[in-house]
């Protein structure tokens, strides 16, 4: 589905969303607002993640393919440029799509249940998914998709009066715009609205724990168990997402995985059993692990979406792994979209879609019938 939101649509949206006391001129005051390939210059910012090499060249830092980038070119992302031997994003505070969206959307299950984040995202990617459901401004590079300015303190004032609890980085890849979200995210907290990053969590060490300071949540994409996967179907490689993981739990981060089961290509049941068998023992039992269920689309419009029974058989390898919440996604309506107790396995949220029908969570977060604590952030 697409994100993009025209500007017409975002303007309107913003005044919906701001109120009467906030028009749309604080983020777009005037045309200079509006951004056109020769106003570029505005959201350049130098990157925090290089190391600087003889003859103006540069090697990024950000993320594991640690481009190797000569003087005026950019890297694999297209949103980073080395400019004179400096290293540049290209898309500090250029958003191109902006929506209030359904926490539950992310899909973070235990965090927040029920609210809303004010979801942003740029232009560019790191990876090349054949299966991207955003690939129009994933795969664009900056000066090839309309796009807005907006910087940390606008986002953070608009998803204060849109009455969100959260910003959410989503859409397309937020580590390549890292530097943005973490000023973004610390605009966010000085508003008392939260943060949270949906990644595909292909990134280095020190760029994730400098973004853990800052966000409060964070969901990974983890496509597949196998580096052949990676390597046909994603152009990247599992082994730094999986360190990824477990950076997070060093650093106490909250964090919900997602798993789009494809057809024919990751939903072998020896796979699944091992990637569960993985979280288990190296993040524990009390990971969400959501099994999503996929449709045709972009490079993959060959394929069937996922049988439910897949599904559900994915689910169970992750309950018998011993895992505490599995669930199933894109599938409304189905039991597996439901949080259950681990010990009195009463439903403890109750979903159709991104809709919360019940919540028994008592106010410390514990099953209301056991008071066995349920992990998250809640209230």
């Amino acid at each position: 589905m697409r994100n993009i939101i025209s500007r017409r649509e975002f303007l309107r949206a913003s005044a919906g969303f701001s109120g009467a006391c906030l028009g749309s001129s604080l983020i777009f005051s005037g045309e200079l607002a509006f951004a056109g390939t020769k106003k570029d210059d505005i959201f350049r910012r130098e990157a925090r993640y290089y190391e600087k090499l003889p003859n103006r060249r540069i090697k990024c830092k950000l993320c594991p393919r640690e481009c190797v980038i000569d003087d005026q070119e950019t890297g694999y992302c297209g949103a980073r440029e080395n400019h004179d031997g400096k290293y540049y994003t290209l898309v500090y505070g250029r958003a191109v799509s902006a929506n209030v969206d359904p926490i539950e959307k992310k899909p973070l299950f235990h965090f927040l249940p029920g609210t809303t984040a004010f979801s942003i995202a740029t232009a560019g990617c790191n990876v090349l998914c054949k299966f991207c459901q955003n690939w129009e401004i994933s795969q664009a590079r900056p000066d090839q998709i309309r796009s807005y300015k907006l910087f940390p303190k606008d986002v953070a004032r608009y998803a204060k009066n849109a009455g969100t609890e959260s910003i959410a980085y989503t859409y397309n890849e937020p580590v390549i715009f890292t530097e943005y979200v973490e000023d973004c995210a610390e605009a966010g907290h000085e508003q008392g609205v939260r943060s949270v990053m949906i990644t595909n969590g292909y990134i280095q060490a020190e760029p994730m724990r400098d973004l853990c300071r800052v966000l409060d949540a964070v969901k990974i994409d983890l496509k597949a168990f196998t580096e052949d996967f990676y390597r046909k179907i994603v152009a990247g490689k599992l082994k730094p997402v999986l360190d990824t993981l477990t950076l997070l739990k060093s650093e106490n981060e909250w964090t919900e995985i997602v798993y789009l089961v494809i057809p024919t290509l990751n939903d072998q049941a020896a796979d699944l059993k091992k990637m569960c068998h993985w979280i288990y023992n190296e993040l524990g039992p009390d990971v969400p692990l959501h099994f999503s269920r996929f449709y045709p689309i972009y490079r993959l419009k060959n394929l069937p979406p996922t049988p439910l029974a897949t599904l559900e058989k994915a689910r169970n390898i992750a309950l018998d792994a011993g895992l505490h919440y599995a669930y199933i996604g894109n599938v409304p309506g189905n039991e597996g979209e439901n949080t259950y107790c681990p010990n009195c396995k009463k439903i403890i949220i109750r979903r159709i879609g991104y809709q919360i029908l019940e919540n028994n969570l008592d106010s410390k977060g514990r099953c209301k019938f056991c008071k066995t604590s349920i992990p998250g952030v809640w209230h």
